[in-house]
């Protein structure tokens, strides 16, 4: 794939990495909603902050407000229809990296994946848990980075193949291992370890949504 430059910076509200006629990549920050919530202290997010500033912008896919790194949004809805396709038949490239806790072992095979179908916790919205009965089929695949012993946690990278909502948060959480920082499914003793939660999109890929030229955008966590 090719990697594309960093647009020259926006005026910081949106983190735009990239822009052209038909295609916008953003850097979310941790703590911005994708799109509007319910109530009126939840309209500030990053789609509206993007339709300010470009009119035709439109959702593709989304990330959780705790989660940060890239996120891609169309110019129009021709643009739209084509990355919505993308994403739908998996030919998207999404990569994270996170910080958990635990020392996960690395699988022999260098590899490992995360086989366990998710469904709404309806009780306890906007949690998720593991259904093997009722779930839809979730998919991640994952690798240790580094182990730091000292803190007692590992850096891991993921790949998810479905893209459930919070499917990367459960499936670790399934591991024995949650992600640090995380309010919704690790304990109190491993959301104190991190002021938010250290999960972050990092690697972007896809054919572009008009000349269908391979690209590839990365984006560094700040932790």
């Amino acid at each position: 794939m090719t990697a594309l430059p960093a647009a020259r910076p926006d005026d910081g509200t949106t983190g735009l990495l990239y822009a052209d006629d038909a295609l916008l990549v953003f850097d979310k920050p941790s703590g911005l909603l994708a799109v509007p919530g319910r109530g009126a202290d939840k309209q500030d997010c990053l789609a509206v902050r993007a339709r300010a500033r470009y009119p035709d912008a439109l959702v593709v896919h989304r990330l959780d407000m705790a989660t940060s790194g890239l996120m891609a949004m169309a110019r129009g809805p021709a643009a739209q229809r084509a990355l919505s396709k993308a994403f739908a038949a998996r030919e998207v490239q999404k990569r994270y990296v996170a910080v958990v806790a635990g020392r996960l072992e690395a699988p022999p095979e260098g590899w490992g994946t995360i086989d366990l179908p998710i469904v709404v916790d309806w009780p306890n919205r906007p949690r998720r848990i593991v259904d093997r009965r009722l779930g839809k089929p979730s998919l991640t695949r994952w690798r240790v980075l580094a182990h730091d012993d000292a803190a007692g946690t590992t850096r891991v990278e993921l790949e998810p193949v479905t893209g459930r909502s919070h499917q990367l948060r459960v499936h670790l959480r399934e591991l024995g291992h949650p992600i640090l920082g995380d309010a919704l499914y690790a304990p109190s003793t491993v959301q104190a370890q991190a002021g938010r939660l250290l999960l972050h999109a990092f690697s972007l890929g896809f054919a572009h949504p008009v000349t269908g030229k391979a690209l590839v955008f990365g984006s560094q966590p700040s932790f």
